[in-house]
């Protein structure tokens, strides 16, 4: 058995799951997300508990069994916590900022890199380098910090770039001075 698929998934207060076929429904106080999963894979309420099972241990199903718990409790705490990504800017000159709905940053380009904000997402600008990526759905707000990083990927030399807060960037050593090295 799967041990990440047997476990039970438990449903805080205040959070109402539906499952419809092969379409489960989790409404929250942040939002409400759906999902469809392997309609061979069976979803069930039980009390205050969601279980995941499958039908046989055929590979695809082993595979399936884990996924599928793991979509539905990544709803469960978006819904109720939400997720979020923070991104740091660096470098000379760069620096975001929140107009209306768009996040506008001068990345060292001869123009402004504007992104419009999605739908279930939630953009913060605390100070000029530093952006808040916010929202219910895990993989929303991931895809939306991957799109603003691709704007301007952090460099080894100076490590000039959008980076996440939590991540490091290898540095290297720039060019030696000619006859330096022997």
């Amino acid at each position: 058995m799967s041990r990440i698929g047997k476990k039970p998934i438990t449903i805080p207060a205040g959070v109402d799951v539906k499952i419809a076929g092969n379409e489960v429904t989790v409404k929250g106080p942040k939002g409400e997300l759906k999902t469809t999963h392997n309609p061979d894979i069976t979803v069930a309420v039980e009390g205050s508990e969601i279980i995941v099972t499958r039908p046989t241990d055929n590979k695809e199903h082993r595979a399936m069994h884990g996924l599928t718990r793991t979509l539905i409790a990544n709803m469960v705490i978006g819904v109720t916590e939400g997720y979020k990504k923070e991104l740091e800017v660096n470098g000379v000159g760069y620096r975001a900022q929140k107009q209306g709905n768009n996040l506008v940053m001068n990345l060292g380009y001869s123009h402004q890199v504007i992104i419009p904000e999605v739908e279930g997402i939630k953009v913060e600008v605390p100070s000029a380098n530093s952006i808040i990526i916010s929202g219910a759905d895990k993989q929303l707000v991931g895809q939306f910090a991957a799109d603003v990083r691709k704007k301007r990927p952090p460099e080894p030399y100076k490590g000039k770039g959008i980076k996440y807060v939590d991540e490091h960037i290898r540095r290297k050593e720039g060019k030696a001075a000619k006859g330096a090295k022997k």
